[in-house]
């Protein structure tokens, strides 16, 4: 009797011993929410230094003409600043007199045409086999299945997002690009002053190396998009494709994205050349496709030699990291981030920590 009791003493002490369900929950959540808190916070402050990123490319650029200009036409630096400032402004401006109005009329163009050139595409495929088992894989109304698509794609744009929108944050880029274009220094020794005395001079160094990287990059990637728009543009105009003015631009624009941007840029002409017949759809994607073996054969090497060399496969994997962590602005800004990597890595670890000279741009 007097064992029963203690048995039943010890597992009633047993189960007292225990937490309860509730109290299970509690420590769980204690535990987890902390951390999806600092995940969450880290990921707004990763959007906020890619729109600061975004801010210093635009700085970049205006820095960059600015020394030009300083350089040769010998006028003091806070001129050639607002020159460069003029300049850039000015060239928006007659180009948005002289092209905007025939581009923004053939873009309203494409958009009208655009369910008619998709069923005329569908008709064609359908005449094969193979076409009707693509055209089984396309929505009945492309449009509306891109409307019920517009929240997924809003969300994918990460920092530009609906609580500010695209114009207040392209408003903050410009702005705080101009805060930084017009004084860099307080910003720079607010860097430096972070690391000690003895390496000062060195991170010095690297942010100067950083500073002519972003500025050649930003430099040479306009160019590459303006090549691309010129191109595809005449092109199109030779081959008989309608819109060939408003297909162009959107090429170039979308030429600023690596890898991605050309096979979204190639889309809407192609199926702008189906309504001219299947021949002429070929001759768009042929052409896409040496316009693009120029830009990355050609134009994108010439780039790099002026910055750090990024191979292809560096940069893809790059922009679909980016592209899944932070939206549409980490795959836009993936290759400067990956540049910008890259010089840290050699200047800081390969040639101070293991001593590797050889890298040197010259050696």
């Amino acid at each position: 009797m007097e064992d029963r009791k203690e048995v039943e003493g010890t597992a009633n002490s047993n189960k007292s011993d225990q937490p309860s369900y509730t109290k299970k929950v509690l420590i769980a959540a204690g535990i987890f929410i902390p951390i999806i808190l600092i995940l969450w916070l880290f990921g707004v402050a990763f959007k906020v230094l890619l729109l600061i990123l975004a801010a210093v490319l635009v700085a970049s650029l205006f820095r960059g003409i600015a020394g030009y200009i300083h350089r040769y036409v010998k006028i003091p630096m806070g001129w050639s600043l607002l020159a460069s400032v003029l300049l850039v402004i000015g060239f928006f401006a007659l180009a948005g007199l002289l092209i905007a109005p025939q581009v923004g009329d053939q873009v309203n163009q494409l958009a009208e045409k655009l369910p008619e050139t998709i069923q005329s595409a569908k008709e064609k495929l359908n005449q094969s086999p193979q076409g009707r088992k693509l055209v089984d894989q396309i929505p009945e109304n492309p449009l509306k299945w891109l409307q019920e698509k517009s929240d997924v794609l809003k969300q994918s744009m990460g920092v530009f997002s609906a609580t500010f929108g695209i114009l207040t944050d392209l408003y903050i880029i410009f702005f705080v690009g101009m805060f930084i274009m017009a004084q860099p220094k307080p910003y720079q020794k607010g860097i430096v002053s972070l690391v000690p005395l003895s390496s000062r001079g060195r991170a010095q160094e690297v942010l100067d190396k950083l500073g002519s990287t972003l500025q050649r990059w930003i430099a040479g990637k306009l160019f590459s998009m303006l090549v691309v728009a010129v191109l595809s543009s005449l092109g199109l105009w030779i081959l008989g494709v309608p819109l060939a003015l408003a297909l162009g631009f959107i090429a170039g624009l979308l030429s600023f994205v690596p890898n991605f941007g050309p096979l979204v840029a190639l889309v809407p002409a192609v199926l702008v050349g189906l309504m001219e017949g299947p021949n002429t759809a070929l001759y768009v994607v042929i052409l896409y496709i040496v316009i693009q073996a120029v830009e990355s054969n050609l134009i994108t090497p010439m780039i790099q030699k002026q910055m750090v060399y990024l191979p292809p496969a560096v940069i893809l994997i790059g922009q679909v990291l980016l592209g899944i962590l932070v939206g549409g602005l980490g795959l836009i800004l993936a290759t400067p981030i990956i540049a910008i990597v890259v010089v840290i890595v050699q200047m800081l670890y390969v040639e101070d920590v293991l001593g590797d000279k050889s890298t040197k741009k010259g050696d």
